[in-house]
């Protein structure tokens, strides 16, 4: 007789549901970012929103092309650039689509993070807008920018591993 294998016990409807709320809902992300900048840290903060951006963010519509954070004097965080078009079902409470929206972050958390980007070349960058738990969040990174030769040279990195990747694979299909 075969042996049975053990099976995880069966998951409820309370428990599904907390797995989908705890999820990571992905609405935006900034590729030229990354290829542009060398991440030094990463840090989530929270975002504040009015309701109809809320609903557009929702409906899947964000673009974090062109857009930056700035700490102001007074010790607070801002995004700048972020683009969250208008919602088709909103009224004369619709948002502004491109206005500033301020970081919720730790007053520690934004002291760290405007020391370390006070230095040459250094800029902080948002990289990804998702939501967790229903509560929007923002992914910004202290990034350091890349010069161009920079750029060349983790292309040629990136397809030389994969042309290393397709090789090894190939020899694995013929020794097969």
């Amino acid at each position: 007789m075969a042996a049975k294998k053990a099976q995880a016990p069966k998951k409820s409807g309370a428990q599904k549901a907390k797995e989908e709320a705890d999820a990571k809902h992905v609405v935006a992300r900034n590729k030229k970012a990354r290829h542009d900048y060398e991440i030094l840290d990463t840090y989530e903060a929270g975002l504040s929103l009015g309701g109809t951006e809320v609903k557009a963010l929702r409906m899947g519509r964000a673009s974090l092309v062109d857009s930056w954070v700035e700490v102001d004097r007074h010790g607070e965080a801002w995004i700048n650039g972020l683009n969250i078009p208008i919602y088709v079902m909103g009224s004369w409470t619709n948002h502004a689509p491109t206005r500033k929206r301020k970081l919720l972050l730790h007053k520690a958390e934004i002291e760290k993070i405007a020391r370390k980007s006070e230095g040459r070349g250094r800029t902080i960058v948002p990289l990804e807008l998702y939501f967790i738990r229903g509560r929007a969040k923002v992914e910004i990174a202290v990034a350091q920018g890349k010069q161009e030769w920079d750029k060349r040279e983790a292309i040629k990195r990136r397809e030389a591993d994969r042309e290393a990747a397709r090789a090894m694979a190939a020899a694995r299909r013929r020794s097969r």
